[in-house]
């Protein structure tokens, strides 16, 4: 639980799916360590928490510690905006094997709450994604 000024106490988690464009399967496993890496701090610039993160070669896993303050839909889109320009950034060639076009994600994303289920249910979920087959 975290609590902001004011007295407001608050426990918000939601678990996030960025897909890449054409569902193609461009992400390598030096590029998923960066887009963890990229999302962490981008996280944390909106003073959220990436919780839990792992991948597949086409999508994204992201569970999140969400401010309350913060428009999911904004901080959704502003995730995707900086991973893909600092992706295509760091790993040109890698991307222009798949895209002729700066391209990374597929517009739109998955976002659920996690109040169905317990926070432990949903990171070995998403440990649980096969990143070995990257």
């Amino acid at each position: 639980m975290k609590s902001l000024t004011g007295g407001t106490v608050y426990s918000l988690s939601i678990h996030l799916v960025f897909v890449t464009k054409y569902r193609k399967k461009v992400i390598a496993p030096a590029m998923l360590n960066r887009l963890k890496e990229i999302f962490a701090d981008t996280c944390a610039k909106w003073d959220c928490e990436l919780r839990e993160f792992n991948g597949e070669a086409d999508h994204c896993h992201l569970l999140v510690e969400i401010n309350p303050k913060v428009l999911i839909s904004t901080f959704a889109n502003n995730l995707k905006t900086v991973s893909s320009r600092l992706i295509r950034k760091e790993f040109p060639d890698r991307c222009a094997q798949f895209y002729k076009k700066p391209v990374f994600w597929k517009i739109g994303y998955f976002v659920s709450s996690t109040g169905g289920a317990s926070l432990e249910t949903i990171k070995r979920y998403i440990q649980n994604q096969d990143s070995q087959k990257l």
